[in-house]
């Protein structure tokens, strides 16, 4: 099956059953599940088909099996026990066009109108023209992946500090510094480090995280124990200069040679979007106010889908649960 354009023409005065903001996998299964129920769906995504996934590092391998990706009753075939960006990008691509999903790619909503049973989305392309689409119920489905969680100290705004790591190769033979102390920081300090950097990680905890994966902290911590990368436990960086790091330490403060900084800090959603959609955020973990069953929030006609469900509880819901929300997102618009 080849890739094919998934944007498709509609006028003004089409009223859609649902309209799902963002493309990924998760809010490609809220469309796929609504056509199946007989609901005309429309997606809108800031971005490509999946943009989250396409800008995960480019030789990333999933955590997880091939079926727990699938979509649509569509089979994911891969010739790996974990497949990996690239496959994961095809596959959802080739769903999108079975499914014929109607995806607005490269439309950025800039606010939402009106209120359950008549929605009004009000979009702006990447040429800054504004548009409209109308529907009667909307599922959020925005993940979290655009959002980092900055550092906020002197010198994070420099061209040299990155919040996504994507390859390796333009960092050979520099002074890199990563940030953080989970699987997208240890996955990164282990690729520079074997594509040719001199790397250091500092992580504010005595050790790696627990959840780093079981394949892949023996690695991190045997090239830490070998002196291949110097860790800095229990530290934090303080300050940022073109040419160096300011770390505190138990030992005191330490500047650090540096060329690059990838601050893998984590990510959050969007939740001043989920305000401004009037959804209620409740407790320290700001978890959105919503029906367990239909995931239908406080705001009538407004479900919400995927990672932003358990708000900046982001190490709970994946693709392999994400997904199934599309079915119980469906199977309440066609009970009402």
């Amino acid at each position: 099956m080849s890739d094919s354009t998934l944007e498709t023409p509609a006028t003004q005065d089409d009223i859609f059953d649902l309209l799902v903001v963002g493309a990924g996998p998760t809010g490609m299964a809220c469309a796929i599940e609504a056509q199946k129920a007989g609901l005309r769906a429309v997606m809108v995504d800031k971005g490509c088909v999946c943009n989250s996934l396409f800008h995960y590092p480019s030789h990333m391998t999933f955590f997880t099996t091939p079926e727990l990706l699938e979509i649509g009753d569509i089979p994911f075939p891969s010739t790996n026990a974990k497949p990996n960006r690239n496959e994961a990008l095809q596959y959802y691509r080739h769903v999108a066009a079975y499914y014929k999903l109607d995806v607005r790619q490269y439309h950025r909503v800039d606010r939402v109108t009106g209120a359950n049973g008549s929605f009004t989305v009000h979009t702006v392309d990447r040429f800054g023209r504004a548009g409209a689409l109308q529907a009667r119920k909307l599922a959020i489905a925005t993940g979290y992946y655009d959002r980092p969680n900055y550092l906020h100290i002197p010198g994070e705004s420099l061209s040299k500090v990155h919040h996504y790591y994507f390859d390796p190769h333009p960092y050979f033979a520099t002074d890199v510094l990563v940030i953080g102390g989970k699987n997208s920081a240890a996955i990164a300090a282990l690729e520079l480090w074997r594509s040719g950097a001199r790397v250091t990680l500092v992580h504010r905890d005595s050790e790696m995280h627990e959840h780093v994966k079981y394949w892949i902290r023996p690695d991190i911590e045997n090239r830490i124990k070998n002196r291949d990368i110097k860790a800095y436990f229990c530290s934090k960086v303080i300050e940022i200069t073109p040419d160096s790091v300011l770390i505190q330490t138990p030992q005191g403060r330490e500047t650090v040679k540096n060329d690059f900084v990838f601050a893998m800090t984590g990510y959050h959603p969007d939740f001043e979007f989920l305000e401004a959609l009037g959804v209620r955020l409740e407790g320290e973990d700001r978890l959105p106010a919503c029906n367990s069953e239909t995931l239908e929030s406080n705001v009538p006609g407004i479900y919400l889908a995927g990672v932003i469900v358990a708000g900046a509880r982001t190490n709970e819901i994946f693709i392999e649960n994400g997904r199934h929300h599309g079915r119980q997102i469906a199977a309440a618009l066609v009970g009402k």
